[in-house]
Order: structure tokens, then C-alpha cells, then sequence
């Protein structure tokens, strides 16, 4: 019986040390319900900004732009600047419509994607005029998207040369 008192007590206490980890770890968690997406969709806008501040900056060192080339690199710059995440929210009521409604709703958004993608070309035509062919060929490397484990724009081989 004492034993058994041990196995039961012992259980007892193992018990209440999870529940209050448990709990611990609830109170530390991220708030829950709408505002926790709302402040991790934060976290991720500001971090994806960061990240796109970081390689822009790797890229214009690597290019060692001359005083001449630097007010494309600023308009080039200014153009593709990622905007807000406006239409983040529009994903959301895509539920909400019929079928065709909500094809109607992603080739307007396909289409505004598109014309925001030609709007880049013609600033990354611009900016590309005015570079040198080493340039060029670093800023090709460097803007190279995929083939790479995933991830987008290494700047590794361009900043070897």
C-alpha cells in the first residue's frame, strides 16, 4: 500500500508540474483570435521588410555604383519598393463569393499584380540602361530568382568575382 501511496502521490505531482507548465506556457503564447494574426502579419511585414532592405543594400555594394548611375538606382529603387499588403485583406472574403464571383475577383487581382509587374520592368529597364556589362552581369546573379534551394537573389556568386 505505502507503494502504491508513492506511485499515486508522485503521479500527483508530476500532474500538477505540467499543468502549471502548461499554463506558463499559455500566458507567455501569442494573444489569440483576430489580433494575434493582425500582429503576426505585422511581424512578418516588418521582417520581409528588412529582409528586402538587406539584399537591396547587398546589391547596390556589389554593383559599386559610380555618382553618375546613383539617381537610377534611386528611381529604380523607389519603383519597386513592395507596397503595403493591401490586398491581403481581399483573400479573406474570397470564401464569401460564388465561384464565378470569386474567379472574377482573382483575375482583377492577377490583372493588378501584372500591370504592378510591368510598372517594375520598365524602371528595371531604366536602371539596367545605364549600368556596365560587369554590372550588368552582377546584377544578374544577384537578382536571379529560384533554382537555389528556394530561396531568391543570392548574392554569393556575384560577390566572389
Amino acid at each position: 500500500m505505502n507503494t502504491l501511496r508513492k506511485q499515486v502521490l508522485i503521479a500527483l505531482t508530476m500532474l500538477g508540474m505540467g499543468s502549471a507548465a502548461f499554463a506558463v506556457q499559455a500566458q507567455t503564447a501569442a494573444p489569440e483570435g483576430r489580433h494575434a494574426h493582425a500582429a503576426n502579419q505585422q511581424e512578418r511585414l516588418a521582417k520581409f521588410d528588412a529582409m528586402f532592405a538587406a539584399r537591396q543594400d547587398k546589391i547596390h555594394a556589389a554593383l559599386q555604383l559610380t555618382a553618375a548611375q546613383e539617381p537610377a538606382w534611386a528611381a529604380y529603387q523607389a519603383a519597386i519598393k513592395p507596397a503595403p499588403k493591401a490586398m491581403a485583406g481581399e483573400h479573406a472574403g474570397l470564401a464569401a463569393l460564388s465561384a464565378p464571383a470569386r474567379m472574377e475577383k482573382m483575375i482583377a487581382m492577377a490583372k493588378q499584380h501584372t500591370a504592378a509587374m510591368e510598372a517594375h520592368l520598365a524602371a528595371l529597364n531604366t536602371f539596367y540602361a545605364v549600368l556596365t556589362p560587369a554590372q550588368k552581369k552582377i546584377f544578374d546573379a544577384a537578382t536571379m530568382g529560384g533554382g537555389r534551394g528556394g530561396h531568391r537573389g543570392h548574392m554569393m556568386g556575384a560577390m566572389a568575382h
